[in-house]
């Protein structure tokens, strides 16, 4: 029974942690203190709900515990009496209308707590890797070591980057508040980032038991959808919406009956989301009529796009994608974008030809424990009919893996060649 309270808690936590950070931001104006207020509050549910039970509103019981430890630590620091004194009569009139009223009162249309610690996280006072990596903790809910799997950096490293970040956003005290004019243009290439990482995250969870997280897919699909209307005339805004809602529309097909992950081309595209499909290209199309050359996200959604305009997978322009590729990656280099086009290619010329491409990424420090590579290598072997290197690559993928669900699904190929 406990075991079980403890997975509910975890599962609550995943979900309510951004929001229960970002409104305690906006009372005590510490990215810092408000994180380490949302931690006192699990560790109260930790302890009582095993006892007493999960509440009907877990979201509120978290916020409510944390509101009132704030005003200790407040009292504590000898605050000004009227800040305490007015955080104690916003609890006392949130108690008077419900849970609901209190979950409800951390949404506020553009003002959104969630957007303003997005763009806060992300000031320039921050290296970019620090604010992706402490928006990605504060927002995504995401553990040092899951955002380390996104960067392909050491866990140590993460977790010094969210250290110095907190400290420096308190040294600088920084606003909690989304920026106006320049200052939101000059920002908003991390919080894209930002974004999709979360996106990202949902959408192939880097560990555990679960190949998605859906929660982490619809909050940063509704932040950038907030943000698409903050910002109607950035073409890459729209990008990432489209991107994201696009790849979003696969969710019920990815996943098989026992949780087991479904690729891409075997999937029933009868489950995909037309609804959503449509949302993608429509956002597509408000990118390309702004004008001017696709910047990165709009040229994945555009990727993205022929997957979702083809009926089955033999339909697929591959050498479109192909194409779409080779463009990205001059626009935006990585190794990640040669190994993604590694495989268009080998979808449109041969596998040949795509496996070329793959073993110039050999030696790149950063893909060395990264398992798509050897995971796509194996795919590619495997097609040309050398299954001995094939197998080899698939048990080397798994043993890198940290998702459950994936180790299984690349050992089971493996065996598969014998």
């Amino acid at each position: 029974m406990t075991t079980a309270i403890h997975r509910t808690i975890d599962a609550v936590w995943r979900i309510e942690s951004p929001r229960l950070i970002a409104g305690l931001v906006r009372m005590v104006r510490d990215v810092g203190l408000a994180e380490e207020l949302a931690q006192d509050a699990l560790v109260s549910a930790l302890e009582r709900w095993p006892q007493s039970g999960v509440p009907d509103n877990p979201g509120a019981w978290l916020m409510a515990t944390a509101k009132h430890r704030a005003i200790d630590t407040l009292r504590r620091h000898k605050l000004a009496d009227r800040k305490f004194e007015q955080l104690g009569h916003e609890i006392e009139l949130h108690q008077e209308g419900g849970d609901a009223t209190l979950i409800e009162s951390l949404d506020d249309d553009i003002g959104d707590d969630l957007l303003r610690l997005v763009f806060t996280s992300c000031h320039p006072v921050l290296s970019k890797e620090a604010r992706v990596a402490l928006t990605l903790r504060l927002l995504g809910g995401l553990t040092t070591g899951e955002i380390a799997r996104a960067f392909l950096v050491p866990e140590a490293t993460v977790a010094q980057r969210i250290v110095r970040a907190k400290k420096t956003l308190a040294a600088a005290n920084v606003p909690f508040e989304v920026p106006r004019g320049d200052a939101l243009v000059d920002r908003l290439a991390a919080v894209l980032e930002v974004i999709y990482l979360i996106f990202n995250e949902g959408y192939s969870a880097t560990a555990g038991d679960d190949w998605m997280r859906p929660a982490l897919c619809e909050d940063a699909l509704r932040l950038g959808r907030v943000l698409a209307g903050l910002m109607p005339e950035h073409a890459e805004v729209h990008g990432l919406v489209s991107l994201m809602e696009i790849q979003a529309s696969r969710a019920r097909a990815r996943i098989g009956s026992s949780g087991e992950p479904i690729l891409l081309l075997e999937q029933n595209r009868a489950l995909w989301d037309r609804l959503a499909i449509r949302r993608g290209l429509e956002e597509l199309d408000r990118a390309e009529k702004l004008g001017g050359s696709l910047g990165p996200y709009a040229l994945q959604a555009a990727i993205a796009a022929c997957h979702a305009r083809a009926r089955s997978a033999g339909d697929t322009e591959w050498p479109r994608i192909a194409a779409l590729y080779s463009l990205l990656a001059r626009v935006s280099p990585s190794p990640i974008v040669e190994l993604n086009r590694a495989v268009a290619v080998a979808m449109a010329n041969g596998p040949a030809d795509g496996l070329a491409i793959i073993d110039t990424l050999a030696n790149e420090p950063s893909l060395q424990n990264y398992h798509l590579l050897p995971s796509v290598r194996g795919d590619l072997l495997a097609r040309l009919g050398r299954n001995d290197e094939a197998r080899s690559e698939f048990e080397r993928a798994a043993a890198l893996t940290r998702n459950e669900r994936e180790r299984v699904l690349l050992r089971s190929r493996a065996e598969a060649l014998g």
